[in-house]
């Protein structure tokens, strides 16, 4: 039995347990996590969308493009206007296809929609309205 008693006291402490690499793995998943995060850039104006019964959900890479009440063309929260609305699609466009989302508010101008819907299809995208959901 005194042998026995020996060799465990020689094999060292069995409480020890290195963690560091353990929280250099987690410090390189969160900076992987952080940098594949999906960013989404709102348009930067505040709109009031239609309240629509039917609609789909989309992916969230894609181009987000808000008409204000006063018929401003916003995308990232500075002002393109119409003839912006091609350039800065074909420019967010040109390493894959995304659709475009126009968040438009209910007073805005139908010729400054038409006329942004048409830039966007002139440029390549698929065009899609924001509304929101009716709750009741």
């Amino acid at each position: 039995m005194a042998k026995y008693k020996k060799s465990l006291a020689k094999g060292g402490d069995m409480g020890d347990i290195n963690i560091s690499p353990l929280i250099d793995m987690v410090f390189i998943l969160l900076i992987f996590f952080i940098v594949a995060a999906v960013f989404v850039e709102e348009p930067g104006i505040p709109v009031q969308r239609v309240i629509t019964v039917s609609g789909d959900n989309l992916e969230k890479n894609s181009i987000l493009i808000a008409i204000s009440n006063n018929s401003e063309v916003v995308y990232g929260g500075d002002i393109i206007g119409v003839l912006g609305v091609r350039s800065t699609v074909e420019r967010l466009m040109q390493s894959k296809d995304m659709p475009v989302i126009l968040q438009i508010d209910r007073n805005a101008d139908a010729s400054v929609i038409v006329r942004v819907i048409d830039e966007a299809k002139i440029a390549g995208a698929s065009v899609y309205l924001a509304t929101d959901e009716n709750t009741s």
